[in-house]
């Protein structure tokens, strides 16, 4: 390698450009892609050969790493003119891709309900969730289903709460800590690859915390609070960054960390009948159900636990809620995995996102305090000069951002602004948006996925799919939907359906993949109801206006909350808006025309019903 080659090697997760445009070659090229990827290129970034994992030796007819590298220098050298030419005709293939028209297809309710429809026929009534191995938790999808649970689709509602409860056994989702692991290797959760990332977090603790405003399960609200709990105790940066993810492994062994032999759970559990109601109620065995060992599963239910330990419902929950705080405190003295600790701002922004709304939902400051220092970290650390940056790590912010950092940002800020009601939130985000259109968008409609002054690659990368997080251009879509809501920006509006509009047969042909799009859409089909709290927050009479919004889920409502006079920097939704009888008062909108105001919850909650 040294000798014949200069040698990059790139974080993905930092470079999702580099990343998106050199798996497009290896797929063409080979017909798969995938990670580890090996990409060999000319001098002046050209790819001419590429491929997933090679191993060190040969087998399983995958060629050894080295014949791999030996062969590309032989061609090189020796016919250097004909493996250009071939890389040539590849590239020009994936830089001519044609330009995206609007479907001309009416945006309509009945586009949700097919799309519905595929996502049941492919649900797993089983296990919950979709697909088979490796599965993932899938929380756009999940996110849509609420969405429909939330006007009163019933099927929607138990397919999203059948996989919510599911993952939430254990398993995937750690019983102890909070957290959620990447994915499930089996397809019933049990065994997962034991690596936790922020972006997986973020969303599952916001789906969780949506199902818990549609449902009143308080199963849903312990997981939201859980996960969001492990992020403050484990994945924070003192300065209020949140760390990218922990590592599946500790001393050399993956899931070490996570797992337990009954010896274990009997000499930390030192009363009998406490350990053998932790071991029934969590499947604890002495052969165990990962090599030799334990993961941790909820296998039995209060109910029945109370009916063989002779004891009430609550004290069963009582006691395994002691029980397992015993071996956290344990387990926290272990070797711990080890944390990759940049910083990546879509990431941050989808956790800024569910601490900001979890924290107005239920009324826990500590989290809408720890949104507000992760806002502060970004905005101060990573906003330099006018050009927002990608990745942070012990002080040094690198990397033009890409849009789903943007436009994810866009999001958080105007989550904080409705559990914070601070201008500045506000403002940001707006100057942000402003960013956005000025150095991302793609005059064919939406938007490029890197900056317009970014290096020179093949082509400008635009990836319209959700992946692992959600597709910058649906972001964006949704960013623009709620920000016309509150400027009153028709211009913003249609951008944004003409966006939808482009996609609508991928995404109604291929809901799976189009998660955050589907949501985009809910959204935009409405009505969209923007609601104004005009009164001193202090005051409790603005907050009797302001709680009956925390009951149910609202997806559609836009929140604008200020006292009066509203002060610079608010959104033009609060503007020539007045106290009625001198009192905090509430006005209830759609399309920026507003019912009449009013001073009560009770005339509130008769306006929006």
């Amino acid at each position: 390698m040294n000798q014949h080659f200069v040698n990059i090697k790139v974080d993905r997760e930092e470079r999702p450009d580099l990343d998106s445009i050199y798996m497009s070659f290896v797929v063409a090229a080979t017909g798969g892609g995938g990670w580890p990827m090996s990409v060999f290129l000319t001098p002046d970034g050209k790819p001419i050969y590429g491929g997933t994992y090679f191993p060190p030796i040969r087998s399983h007819n995958l060629p050894a790493f080295r014949e791999v590298l030996e062969v590309v220098v032989r061609l090189w050298k020796e016919d250097r003119a004909r493996l250009i030419s071939s890389s040539e005709d590849l590239t020009r293939s994936l830089q001519d891709r044609p330009a995206a028209a609007p479907e001309g297809i009416e945006l309509k309710l009945e586009l949700l309900a097919q799309a519905t429809r595929t996502l049941s026929e492919d649900y797993d009534w089983q296990n919950g969730g979709w697909g088979s191995t490796p599965k993932f938790p899938q929380p756009m999808l999940i996110e849509f289903l609420l969405r429909g649970g939330s006007r009163g689709n019933q099927s929607n509602l138990k397919m999203a709460s059948h996989a919510l409860q599911a993952m939430a056994q254990g398993g995937m989702y750690d019983l102890l800590g909070g957290g959620f692991a990447r994915y499930s290797v089996d397809p019933t959760w049990l065994i997962p690859h034991f690596e936790k990332m922020l972006y997986d977090n973020a969303q599952l603790a916001l789906v969780y915390l949506h199902a818990y405003q549609l449902t009143a399960n308080p199963a849903f609200r312990k997981v939201t609070q859980a996960t969001l709990d492990f992020i403050l105790r484990e994945m924070t940066h003192p300065q209020g960054g949140f760390y990218s993810s922990l590592d599946a492994d500790s001393e050399g062994e993956e899931g070490k960390f996570y797992l337990w032999t009954q010896d274990e759970i009997r000499s930390r559990l030192t009363d009998p009948q406490e350990a053998d109601l932790f071991s029934v109620a969590f499947g604890i065995s002495e052969q165990g159900n990962f090599e030799g060992k334990n993961i941790l599963r909820r296998v039995q239910g209060d109910m029945l636990l109370a009916e063989r330990f002779d004891l009430s419902v609550d004290d069963i929950a009582d006691k395994l809620t002691g029980l397992q705080a015993q071996l956290l405190e344990k387990r926290s003295r272990r070797v711990r995995p080890a944390a990759d600790d940049k910083v990546l701002v879509s990431w941050n922004a989808l956790m800024l996102t569910a601490f900001a709304e979890a924290g107005r939902v239920l009324g826990k400051q500590e989290y809408i305090d720890a949104a507000i220092r992760n806002a502060d970290f970004i905005l101060g650390n990573m906003l330099k000069e006018g050009m927002l940056l990608r990745s942070w790590r012990e002080g040094i912010a690198k990397h033009a951002a890409y849009l789903e950092d943007h436009a994810g940002l866009v999001l958080g800020l105007l989550s904080l602004y409705q559990a914070d009601p601070e201008p500045r939130w506000y403002q940001e985000a707006i100057r942000l948006t402003q960013l956005m259109q000025e150095h991302f968008t793609d005059p064919d409609g939406g938007f490029f996925d890197t900056h317009k002054d970014q290096e020179s690659l093949l082509y400008r990368p635009k990836d319209l799919q959700d992946n692992a997080i959600p597709s910058g251009n649906a972001l964006a879509t949704m960013a623009l939907l709620q920000l016309a809501a509150y400027e009153g920006r028709l211009d913003w509006r249609r951008q944004a359906e003409r966006m939808l509009s482009i996609n609508l047969r991928m995404m109604l042909r291929y809901p799976s993949a189009f998660g955050q799009w589907l949501c985009a859409l809910d959204f935009t089909l409405g009505p969209v109801l923007e609601v104004v709290i005009l009164g001193n927050q202090a005051d409790p009479a603005t907050q009797g206006l302001l709680k009956p919004l925390l009951t149910g889920y609202h997806p559609r409502l836009i929140l604008a909350a200020s006292p009066y006079p509203p002060p610079p920097g608010t959104p033009a939704l609060l503007n020539d808006r007045g106290l009625l009888n001198g009192m905090p008062t509430a006005y209830v909108c759609k399309d920026f025309v507003c019912q009449y105001p009013v001073n009560t919850p009770e005339e509130m909650l008769a306006q929006l019903e």
